[in-house]
């Protein structure tokens, strides 16, 4: 499939029953908050559905500012404050167990390239 045939194939479509007005909170400190508003096409807000929070801080690491975020389990901005600590250290638990597994598997491959194989043993 050429270039430009597989930009025909991108559905590039806002899907206007799930849309969210958003809002940007933060300590200018730790780290901030993502709110997403619920809204409706016309742009009032769509109180049949939650506000989601996601929660967003960087680390500095060796080779720059690690970004980390999720989403927080909050109804409320209160709550999400709440649970931004946790929810962070969770987080950054599981990226840094997703990077370790990557470098086994690197190791292990690594190891597997460079096996001698002689003949006839």
């Amino acid at each position: 499939m050429s270039g430009q045939e597989q930009i025909q194939n991108i559905n590039f479509s806002i899907d206007k029953n799930d849309l969210f007005r958003e809002e940007s909170i933060t300590d200018l400190k730790v780290g901030s908050i993502r709110r997403l508003i619920p809204i409706k096409p016309d742009g009032t807000q769509d109180t049949a559905r939650d506000e989601v929070f996601i929660g967003h801080t960087q680390l500095m690491s060796p080779e720059g500012p690690l970004p980390i975020q999720s989403e927080l389990e909050a109804k409320t901005l209160g709550e999400a404050i709440d649970v931004f600590p946790a929810t962070m250290k969770q987080a950054l638990t599981e990226m840094i167990e997703q990077i370790q597994q990557l470098q086994r598997q690197r190791q292990a491959q690594e190891r597997d390239k460079s096996r001698i194989i002689v003949p006839g043993r």
